[in-house]
C-alpha cells in the first residue's frame, strides 16, 4: 500500500477533525466558514492548533517515513486554512509550528534509537568490567539538548525516550521469528510514540498561546515606571492587560488612547482602561503628533511580526511610529509568539493588507450623490479607500516584547527561526507520483 493510499482526502480530515473538535462544523464547507469568521490572532491561532491537534490524532500512519505521512497530512489542511483567510498570518504561523513539532520529535525518536543501538553494540562487544554507556548516553542527551531549541523537553518525555536496550538488555538466544515479531512492534511502538510525542507538544503549543498574555503582561513593571504617560492606538487585549498589571505593582501612570478610526476600537479600549481604574485620555487619530510630545513611551499591539522585524499592525500605527521616532519616544510592540512569522514583507505569499467595507466612513445612502448619471455610465466619481492595516518598519521600532521576554528588531530573525523549520516556509504539498 502506497503512502498516498494511506492518506484520506484533505477535505473530509478537515471536515472530521473540525466536527470533532467543534460539533458545529458538520461540512466542509462550513468548517472553512467557521474559521475564516475567527476574529483575533489569540483565538484563530489557539483554534487552528486544535485541528491539527485532532488531524494527527486522526491520520493513519505507516510503518515507514511516519513523520513524512504527519507533515503530508498537516500541510493539507494547512494549505486550505491559509486559503481561508489569508489576511490572518496566525493561521500559517500555527500550520509551521506544527510541522516544525512533527520534525523536532522525529528527530528525538531518531537520536534515541541512534543510541540504543550504539549502546547495545558497546555491551556485545566490550566485557561487563569495561561497559561504560554512560558516554554514549550522555552523547545522546547533548544531541538531544542541542537540538531542542524551540521548548525544553518534560519529565515524561526523557524518560520514554530512553532506549529500552539501555534498560533491558537483549538476549542472543531468541529465534528468526520472535526477533521479528519484536522489530515490528518497535515498528508499532514508534509510530505511536510519535503520535503521542507530537500531541503533547501540540498541547503545550495552545497552553502557551492561551496564557500568552499573562506571560506578556508579567513584563509590564520592568518596563512601566511611575508617573509616566502611555500612548496606544485601537484596542488590544494584550496592551490592556499589560497595562492593568502595571497599575496592579502600584504604578501609577496615565494613557492616552487614540481612537483609531474608522472602527474606533480605541473606544473600547477607553472604556477598559477607566473600568479598571486607570486614568485614561481618549483622543483623535490626527492629534498624535500634538500630544506626542508629553508622551513617555508607546506601547501598542501587533497584528503580526515579520521575519525582519517589520510590523503588520492597524491602520495609523505607521503616523504614531513617525511621531515617536520624531520626538525620541520608545516605540515598544507587545506580540504572542503565535504572531511571529517566518515570512518577510516582500514574500509573495504575505498579504499585507485588507481592503475593508466603505460603509465604516460613508454611509451607502450618501453614495447616490456621487454618481456620475450624465455621463449614462452610472460610474461613481468617489471611491472609497479602508485599508484595514499598517505596516511598520523595524528602524521604526524600539522594542519588542514577547511571551518569551524582550528583544531588539535585530534579534527577532533569530528568535522566529528558533519555532520554524527552513523546509516549511512555504506550506505546500509534495507532488505525488501519477500527479
Amino acid at each position: 500500500m502506497s503512502l498516498s493510499q494511506l492518506m484520506p482526502d484533505p477535505n473530509v480530515v478537515l471536515c472530521n477533525a473540525a466536527s470533532q473538535t467543534y460539533p458545529s462544523c458538520n461540512t466542509y464547507t462550513h468548517a472553512l466558514s467557521f474559521f475564516n469568521k475567527i476574529e483575533g490572532s489569540q483565538a484563530t491561532a489557539r483554534q487552528n492548533a486544535e485541528l491539527l491537534r485532532s488531524v494527527i490524532s486522526q491520520q493513519r500512519v505507516p510503518y515507514t517515513n511516519q513523520a513524512g505521512a504527519l507533515i503530508d497530512a498537516v500541510k493539507a489542511v494547512g494549505e486550505q486554512l491559509i486559503a481561508a483567510n489569508p489576511v490572518e498570518l496566525a493561521v500559517g504561523n500555527i500550520v509551521r509550528r506544527v510541522l516544525h513539532i512533527i520534525r523536532e520529535e522525529d528527530l528525538s525518536l531518531t537520536t534515541a534509537a541512534i543510541g540504543g543501538l550504539n549502546l547495545s553494540a558497546v555491551s556485545d562487544d566490550e566485557n561487563d568490567d569495561d561497559r561504560d554507556g554512560d558516554s554514549t548516553l550522555s552523547a545522546a542527551a547533548v544531541a538531544a539538548a542541542a537540538r531542542s531549541t524551540l521548548r525544553p523537553p518534560s519529565l515524561q518525555t526523557l524518560l520514554e525516550d530512553t532506549p529500552v536496550s539501555a534498560a533491558v538488555p537483549q538476549t542472543s538466544s531468541s529465534g528468526g521469528d520472535s526477533e521479528g515479531k519484536s522489530k515490528s512492534a518497535d515498528k508499532s511502538s514508534r509510530s505511536r510514540k510519535l503520535k503521542h510525542d507530537v500531541i503533547e507538544a501540540v498541547n503545550e503549543q495552545i497552553a502557551d498561546i492561551v496564557i500568552c498574555h499573562e506571560q506578556i503582561a508579567e513584563q509590564a513593571v520592568e518596563h512601566i515606571h511611575q508617573n509616566e504617560v502611555i500612548l496606544t492606538l485601537g484596542s488590544s487585549r494584550t496592551v490592556l492587560e499589560f497595562l492593568f498589571a502595571a497599575k496592579e505593582k502600584k504604578r501609577s501612570f496615565r494613557v492616552f488612547v487614540a481612537e483609531g478610526a474608522p472602527r474606533y476600537q480605541g473606544h473600547l479600549l477607553a472604556k477598559e482602561l477607566v473600568a479598571r481604574g486607570l486614568q485614561t485620555t481618549l483622543i483623535t487619530d490626527s492629534a498624535v503628533f500634538a500630544m506626542i510630545s508629553r508622551v513617555n513611551m508607546v506601547i501598542v499591539g501587533a497584528h503580526a511580526v515579520m521575519a525582519n522585524g517589520g510590523v503588520i499592525a492597524p491602520v495609523g500605527m505607521n503616523l504614531v511610529a513617525l511621531a515617536a521616532q520624531k520626538h525620541a519616544v520608545p516605540f515598544v510592540v507587545l506580540a504572542g509568539s503565535h504572531k511571529l512569522c517566518p515570512l518577510y514583507p516582500h514574500n509573495p505569499e504575505v498579504l499585507l493588507n485588507e481592503l475593508r467595507s466603505p460603509s465604516e466612513l460613508l454611509d451607502f445612502g450618501e453614495f447616490s450623490d456621487c454618481m456620475d448619471f450624465g455621463s449614462g455610465s452610472g460610474s461613481p466619481l468617489l471611491h472609497v479607500v479602508n485599508p484595514a492595516f499598517d505596516y511598520v518598519p523595524p528602524k521604526l521600532v524600539s522594542l519588542f516584547i514577547t511571551d518569551a521576554g524582550g528583544h531588539n528588531p535585530s534579534y527577532m530573525y533569530r528568535l522566529i527561526a528558533d519555532y520554524y523549520s527552513a523546509d516549511d516556509l512555504v506550506v505546500q504539498r509534495r507532488a505525488t507520483a501519477g500527479n
